[in-house]
């Protein structure tokens, strides 16, 4: 393997001053510079989310992506280890895959035909007298990421030294592990992916996975084509217990339905919704006991909360978030549906029905939601040097019996955490 290597860093300007606790400057949206910045000293020096084991099930199995503007590769080997690729022939520098994801016994450059084993190892050379005595074929593997997993998250990073991925993670592991238990005991697999772009900053998103206070104003139509049950279920506002937790290195939780926070505790009052009454007399049929029906209903709609981790990827009520930068004013976001393996399939597809109706393609969520980072990021251009605010619900900020900063969950407390571990990131050599 060869040594990690990160992109060259540049000196670090003075960013402290843009990133305020109650307030940023609007330029972070607008700045060319700084996103080539946060390139450095952000997507290449920290854990970045990658891929979910479901999506590289056997051994040959890949998928392509990026880390920060860097083009990857994720395998599976013949060991079962993960691999992190930077997607980049050592001769010439072209990419040698170019497919979303499949299965392969390794990689060739179209170019000149190097060869690649799923571990990055130089495989082949074609005609390779012209490299006697000048290449060592040792020398010149794929550039490969420090990779790490946990509950079925890869993540990768360009930085040899950074703090092992668990520590990173600190107590969002244990909303990670709240977050997978709406899979009841199966193991959790991503059914599909929904792929889009809006014309904004990477962090205008990163802001919203926890912004419980636009929800009633922008997802209104959607509140509108619900049934009263789950309607009632996400009108937090006004609801003490829907809070935001602030859980360190930039991670934070926002709980819309505390009663399903945990999907272990269950009080026994709550009724199952009459549009599912099908499905329960298809479970019943199967031979499925109360026991199990009840709780594969609690967990229709996912779990509770949405769980925001630092830089690049969401947990968000039963999908995986995932954001991807591709400018200073384009972002990719995947929302990627997950479900059973193993479990009822009868469950599994009205899970994606319920994912479609918000964050499909034809769905109210996800173009109710971009409509809004497209203005923010126009609006935020017309003045780059006024701020943006962050500072909805410092005054009613405490800090929780696990000691955890907490706020109301339309609060900004998350947001004030992301741009906390940003101003770090940022400033911190």
């Amino acid at each position: 393997m060869t040594t990690i290597e990160r992109p060259t860093e540049q000196p670090t300007r003075g960013f402290a001053a843009l990133a305020e606790k109650d307030r940023v400057a609007g330029q972070l949206y607008t700045d060319p510079e700084i996103y080539a910045e946060e390139m450095r000293k952000i997507f290449y020096r920290t854990w970045v989310w990658v891929a979910h084991e479901s999506e590289i099930p056997e051994a040959g199995s890949f998928k392509t992506t990026q880390v920060g503007d860097q083009p990857v590769i994720i395998t599976r080997d013949r060991k079962g280890n993960f691999n992190t690729l930077l997607n980049r022939c050592r001769h010439r520098g072209a990419t040698v895959c170019d497919q979303r994801n499949g299965k392969a016994n390794g990689f060739t450059c179209p170019y000149h035909n190097w060869s690649y084993t799923l571990d990055g190892r130089l495989r082949g050379i074609p005609y390779p007298d012209g490299y006697e005595g000048v290449v060592d074929k040792n020398d010149y593997p794929l550039q490969t990421l420090r990779t790490e997993s946990y509950l079925g998250m890869i993540f990768a990073t360009f930085n040899s030294e950074a703090e092992p991925l668990e520590d990173f993670l600190g107590d969002a592991k244990i909303w990670m592990d709240r977050f997978l238990k709406q899979s009841n005991g199966f193991p959790t697999k991503v059914l599909g992916v929904h792929k889009f772009r809006f014309h904004g900053n990477w962090k205008i998103q990163l802001e919203n996975t926890t912004d419980g206070y636009h929800f009633p104003m922008v997802h209104k139509s959607w509140m509108a084509s619900v049934d009263a049950e789950t309607a009632t279920m996400m009108s937090f506002m006004d609801d003490p217990n829907a809070v935001t937790h602030v859980l360190g290195n930039g991670h934070s939780v926002a709980i819309m339905a505390a009663d399903h926070a945990d999907l272990d505790i269950d009080d026994g009052h709550e009724e199952v919704q009459p549009r599912f009454q099908h499905l329960v007399d298809e479970l019943v049929e199967a031979g499925e006991t109360p026991e199990r029906i009840r709780r594969y209903m609690r967990s229709m709609h996912g779990c509770g909360f949405n769980l925001n981790m630092f830089p690049n990827v969401a947990m968000s009520s039963s999908f995986f978030r995932i954001l991807i930068p591709i400018s200073v004013d384009v972002t990719e976001v995947w929302h990627m549906a997950i479900g059973m393996d193993g479990g009822p399939e009868n469950i599994n597809r009205e899970r994606l029905r319920i994912h479609e109706h918000f964050q499909g393609p034809f769905g109210f969520g996800s173009p109710d939601d971009a409509e809004g980072w497209d203005r923010v990021q126009i609006g935020a251009g017309g003045n780059p040097n006024m701020p943006i605010l962050v500072n909805r619900g410092e005054n009613r900020e405490y800090i929780s019996d696990e000691g955890w900063p907490t706020s109301h969950v339309t609060d900004e407390s998350g947001m004030r955490e992301s741009y906390h571990m940003w101003k770090k990131m940022m400033t911190d050599d």
